[in-house]
């Protein structure tokens, strides 16, 4: 087994290249949709957020207003440390029982957007970065996700840098470029990983 961890800024690309990776046969294991997963309603994870937030964090629906909390988490590190504390053993428990399933011949990409950020590079054999220059995922999420551009900057700014994601990366994926130059990058990247 091949472990592979995968991330790039906000609006870098990152989505794109494991979507590719998966159509190449690496089973990935996406971090975001874990976190979402162990929050869903019934499950312990959205009870521990209850009892740490209060209901109303909720929507009508019971489910987990997650603009609603991350307004709460945001700009207060305590508070967000907590959620961490509730939400990533259980992200780390789920992705450890997939990873397990994928079988020892497997490339398996663990889809990780805030790797640098915690620190998680040692636990994968190699990591790739997704790389775009700050104006090119300043635009794509203006343009392409309709996000306010002051609202853009802030969440690219809350992220590591540029330089603190090339720095732990073994291999990079340009992704400054049309969507139609990134593939042949991917596959170069999936043929070494395999090699």
């Amino acid at each position: 087994m091949v472990k592979v961890g995968l991330t790039g800024g906000i609006g870098a690309g990152k989505s794109e290249v494991s979507r590719l990776l998966a159509s190449y046969g690496a089973v990935i294991v996406d971090a975001d949709k874990i976190a979402r997963e162990v929050v869903e309603p019934g499950t312990p994870g959205l009870a521990a957020v209850v009892e740490e937030f209060g209901r109303e964090v909720l929507s009508a629906d019971g489910t987990l207003d997650r603009p609603k909390l991350g307004a709460i988490v945001f700009n207060d590190p305590e508070k967000l440390r907590a959620l961490n504390a509730i939400v990533h053993p259980l992200v780390g428990a789920r992705s450890a029982e997939l990873e397990a399933a994928a079988g020892p011949d497997a490339v398996v990409v663990h889809d990780v957007p805030l790797l640098t950020e915690n620190g998680l590079a040692p636990l994968y054999d190699l990591v790739v970065v997704v790389d775009a220059r700050p104006r090119t995922q300043l635009d794509r999420l203006v343009r392409l996700r309709g996000m306010a551009e002051h609202e853009a900057k802030a969440r690219m700014e809350a992220q590591a840098t540029r330089e603190q994601r090339l720095a732990i990366a073994d291999l990079v994926i340009d992704n400054d470029g049309p969507l139609e130059d990134l593939e042949p990058r991917v596959r170069e990247v999936w043929e070494r990983v395999r090699g």
